[in-house]
C-alpha cells in the first residue's frame, strides 16, 4: 500500500521542486568546467557528495512547515540532496527560544544536516508583521550563504497565497501586489515554495498520519494581527457569502496576475531607455504617451533606483509621481520614501535623493 493521500501530494510536491534544483544545479556544474549543459531528467544524480546541492527548509514548527520538512528528508535522500532545516526564534513570546530548539531537535531526527535554530531582533519598521519578516529573511539569507545552499524551501500553502492575495487587494497595490507569493523568488531563485497549490489540510493531514509533532503560533489566532483576522474572520465570511470555492479562485487570480505583471515588467523594462534624453534624464513627454501600467512602471523603477525602498513604496506615491505628467499644474516636487525627491524641470522629470 503506498502512502496516505496527503503525504503522496506534498512528496510529489517537493520532488517537482528538488528536480528544478538538481538541473538548475547541474548546469552550473557544466558550465563551470566549460561543457555544454545536459539535458534535463527526473534521474539526475550528482557523481558525489561534494557536488550534491543543499537545500535547507525553513521550519517553525507549525503544520506547514514540519509536513515540508519531512517531505524534504524522504525525497532528498532519494535524490541524493543533501537536506538541511533552519528555525528562526523572533524571541517575541515567552519560551520561544526553548521552542526552537525543540524544532530543531525534530528536524535532527528527521535526519536533516545541518540544523540551525537562529535567534532574531525584531526591529519594529513596518508594523510587527512585516519586521518579523524581514528579521526572518534575513537571518535565512545569512543561514544559506553560510551553509552554500542552493535553495530554501518555505511552507506557504495555497491558504496563504489566498490571504497575501486579499491583503494586496485591501493596500491598493496594483498587479504586482494581487499576483501574490512567486513559487520561486530571492535572489538567484533562492526561495522555492513547493505547497503554493496545496491546501493548508493537506500539510496538517500529512503531519496527523505520519504521527508528527506540531506547534500551533498562538500569534496565528491572535486578532492584533491583521492576516489573523483575515484568516479566522474575513476568509470565512467571504466564503459564506459567496460560497466554497475562494481560495482556490484567489489563488488562480494571483497566478493570472503573476502574468500580467510579468509581461507588464518587461514591457516597461524596454520602454526605460526610450524615454530618456541623451543624459539619461526622463522626458516628460515620452513618458505621457506611455500607457499607464507601462509609465507607472518606468515611474517605480525610477524611483527605486534613486534610493527609495522598495518595500516602503506604495501605489500611492507612484500616483502622486504620475501626477507631475499627467496632471502638470506647476505643483512642488514630490517626497517619497528613502529621502527622495521627484519634481518636474523643464520638461524633463528629475528623481534624486536630498
Amino acid at each position: 500500500m503506498g502512502p496516505h493521500p496527503a503525504v503522496a501530494a506534498i512528496r510529489l510536491a517537493v520532488r517537482r521542486v528538488l528536480h528544478d534544483v538538481l538541473t538548475e544545479h547541474s548546469d552550473r556544474l557544466a558550465r563551470s568546467v566549460g561543457h555544454a549543459a545536459p539535458a534535463r531528467s527526473s534521474s539526475l544524480r550528482p557523481a558525489c557528495a561534494d557536488e550534491q546541492p543543499l537545500v535547507l527548509v525553513a521550519c517553525s514548527g507549525g503544520a506547514d512547515s514540519m509536513a515540508l520538512a519531512s517531505a524534504l528528508a524522504f525525497e532528498a535522500r532519494k535524490l541524493s540532496v543533501r537536506a538541511g532545516g533552519i528555525t528562526v526564534d523572533h524571541g517575541l513570546q515567552d519560551g520561544s527560544d526553548l521552542r526552537a530548539c525543540e524544532v530543531a531537535a525534530r528536524l535532527t531526527a528527521l535526519r536533516l544536516d545541518p540544523v540551525e535554530a537562529i535567534a532574531v531582533r525584531v526591529g519594529r519598521g513596518g508594523g510587527p508583521e512585516a519586521a518579523a519578516r524581514d528579521a526572518r529573511y534575513a537571518a535565512l539569507d545569512d543561514a544559506a550563504e553560510r551553509h552554500g545552499a542552493a535553495a530554501v524551501l518555505l511552507g506557504h500553502t495555497r491558504d496563504d497565497q489566498a490571504e497575501t492575495v486579499l491583503l494586496g487587494l485591501a493596500r491598493g497595490s496594483g498587479t504586482r501586489s494581487l499576483s501574490g507569493m512567486a513559487a520561486v523568488s530571492g535572489a538567484a531563485g533562492r526561495y522555492r515554495r513547493p505547497f503554493l497549490q496545496l491546501d493548508r489540510q493537506t500539510a496538517r493531514k500529512a503531519c496527523l498520519v505520519q504521527s508528527l509533532p506540531v506547534w500551533d503560533d498562538p500569534h496565528n489566532a491572535d486578532p492584533a494581527y491583521t492576516r489573523s483576522r483575515l484568516r479566522h474572520e474575513g476568509l470565512p465570511a467571504l466564503e459564506k457569502a459567496l460560497g466554497k470555492g475562494v481560495v482556490e479562485a484567489l489563488a488562480r487570480t494571483a497566478q493570472l496576475s503573476r502574468d500580467d505583471a510579468d509581461a507588464l515588467d518587461t514591457w516597461a523594462a524596454d520602454a526605460d531607455a526610450s524615454v530618456r534624453d541623451d543624459t539619461g534624464r526622463l522626458e516628460c513627454a515620452k513618458l505621457y504617451a506611455l500607457p499607464p501600467a507601462v509609465r507607472r512602471r518606468v515611474l517605480r523603477r525610477a524611483v527605486i533606483q534613486a534610493g527609495a525602498p522598495a518595500g516602503s513604496l506604495f501605489a500611492r506615491h507612484v500616483e502622486e509621481v504620475d501626477r507631475l505628467i499627467t496632471g502638470w499644474r506647476g505643483q512642488g516636487a514630490i517626497n517619497l520614501p528613502g529621502r527622495v525627491e521627484a519634481r518636474r524641470q523643464g520638461g524633463r522629470l528629475v528623481i534624486r535623493q536630498g
